[in-house]
């Protein structure tokens, strides 16, 4: 079995080259609209890499609509032309990673609209994981360890309150990044972490109450230090 240990920019690296021999594959194979590929396993051995690695750069070709995943039956090619595909492709190679900035005005205005959205139509069920998710946050920060990942698990129980499935999946696609930069630029200080316990609760109050414009303010202030520590950086 192959083991990959790679930093961020050599796993992006290896994925784009996947992605690039995946693209070759259809094209050798003829593969039409429909056609199945072969097994993640075999992918695997044929461009020696894990399979976790294939199954990643999959994942980011399903996400554009270029494959199609089918639980028990394998991966297919979407119903979508051969010179289309390519060109798809070429642009999903060409895209930059996103900077740290860029990462935190795309959270922050995901989070206002999730946060209203939540408030109207977060359930019991909804209330019961974000609070899980507040205390958790709010017993590593009083023992003085890092609750970055407890602080990210609220703000996506919020997404998922909200009901949009698009907001959640963007939520997810963005969280492994901001993860990795707030710990790259120390931004959870003590200080931070602390104010975040009480703002955290307030907006849980405000969709708990069901309040949205509440909610929004009260998630609009929680990210002000955060978006101008972001210009300082």
């Amino acid at each position: 079995m192959k083991v990959e240990i790679l930093n961020s920019k050599e796993k992006q690296s290896l994925q784009k080259e996947v992605i690039v021999k995946l693209r070759d594959l259809i094209n050798q194979k003829n593969l039409e609209p429909g056609d199945k590929l072969p097994s993640e396993r075999m992918l695997s051995e044929k461009f020696k890499v894990t399979r976790s690695t294939i199954r990643e750069a999959i994942q980011k070709l399903e996400f554009y609509g270029l494959l199609s995943s089918i639980p028990q039956s394998g991966t297919f090619v979407a119903e979508i032309g051969v010179i289309a595909m390519n060109g798809m492709i070429e642009d999903i190679l060409r895209l930059e990673d996103p900077d740290f900035k860029s990462l935190v005005e795309t959270r922050i205005l995901l989070e206002l609209k999730t946060a209203r959205l939540a408030a109207l139509r977060r359930t019991d069920e909804d209330l019961i994981i974000m609070k899980e998710a507040l205390d958790a946050y709010t017993k590593k920060v009083l023992n003085n360890e890092d609750a970055v990942q407890e602080d990210l698990l609220f703000h996506l129980a919020i997404a998922k309150a909200s009901g949009n499935s698009t907001m959640n999946t963007f939520m997810l696609i963005i969280t492994p990044e901001i993860i990795t930069n707030f710990q790259k630029y120390h931004v959870c200080d003590d200080k931070l972490a602390h104010s975040g316990i009480e703002e955290h609760q307030r907006i849980y109050n405000a969709i708990k109450d069901q309040n949205p414009q509440l909610a929004k303010q009260m998630m609009k202030d929680h990210f002000k230090v955060l978006y101008q520590y972001c210009y300082n950086v």
